[in-house]
């Protein structure tokens, strides 16, 4: 028996301004509990797709279906208990501690005039220690560096506790450290369940977590599909417009330009 995808994309087509298509036609199937990277060099269209997904943007032309019904069918309070989105960067305007920042991610669990209760701060915690950002919980996020704060909109995303998770290139401001846990926390949401989808640049990063690629370029889908036989020289050469050479070190692909 077949797993039905938990999101499906039928020619999915978006522009900002009249007859400037971004999206071109995207038509694709996302299985539960899979990770999958958004591959393609800037402008691709990678972080609009994100957008269009969460519902934040309206596509031209296309269909979304979540979770097998109409994405228009979710009010904003079910969609934000199914996705949850770590952006590239977030202005914040308040001086939230990091605890509180993170509590944000419970509102959708909340009614209006709702205060977190324990178990909503025991989640927080919990995610604060998996992400490792525990021992900053008090302060302020605008002292955060920018790897931090990349980390709690991470942690906030956790303990929305979704069953899809979106993520824009979410390691360009981690060191190897950080950047690591994040994959471990990111691994580690599959095995439970959770779909990952993230948008990159990065094909060695790819290379190292997904199970599924996307290769997209000036807003067209090239390739998609597993990991070993999307993510090809000749695939890559195409997606970057450069020769591309894909070998295997340690038994892990590993990309070269």
């Amino acid at each position: 028996m077949n797993t039905p995808p938990i999101l499906s994309l039928t020619d999915l087509c978006f522009g900002y301004v009249p007859h400037a298509q971004v999206l071109r036609g995207i038509s694709l199937d996302i299985l539960p509990g899979t990770i999958t990277a958004i591959l393609g060099p800037n402008g691709a269209g990678k972080t609009t797709l994100l957008r269009v997904i969460l519902g934040l943007l309206t596509p031209q032309r296309g269909t979304i279906r979540l979770a097998g019904k109409p994405q228009k069918s979710f009010s904003r309070r079910e969609m934000s208990r199914l996705i949850g989105l770590v952006p590239q960067s977030e202005y914040v305007p308040f001086d939230f501690s990091v605890l509180e920042f993170v509590l944000l991610g419970r509102a959708p669990y909340l009614g209006p005039l709702d205060m977190p209760q324990e178990s909503d701060r025991a989640i927080a915690r919990e995610a604060l220690r998996a992400i490792g950002l525990e021992h900053l919980r008090e302060r302020v996020t605008p002292s955060l560096s920018g790897g931090e704060r990349q980390l709690a909109m991470m942690a906030r995303a956790l303990v929305q506790q979704p069953r899809l998770l979106l993520l824009d290139e979410p390691t360009s401001h981690l060191d190897l450290s950080n950047r690591d846990r994040v994959l471990n926390v990111l691994r580690a949401q599959a095995r439970a369940g959770v779909t990952i989808i993230f948008t990159t640049h990065d094909p060695n990063l790819t290379a190292t977590i997904a199970d599924y690629v996307i290769l997209m370029r000036q807003g067209a889908l090239l390739a998609a599909g597993p990991l070993e036989a999307t993510l090809t020289a000749e695939n890559l050469t195409a997606t970057y417009g450069i020769p591309v050479r894909v070998t295997r070190v340690d038994g892990q692909l590993f990309v070269v330009a």
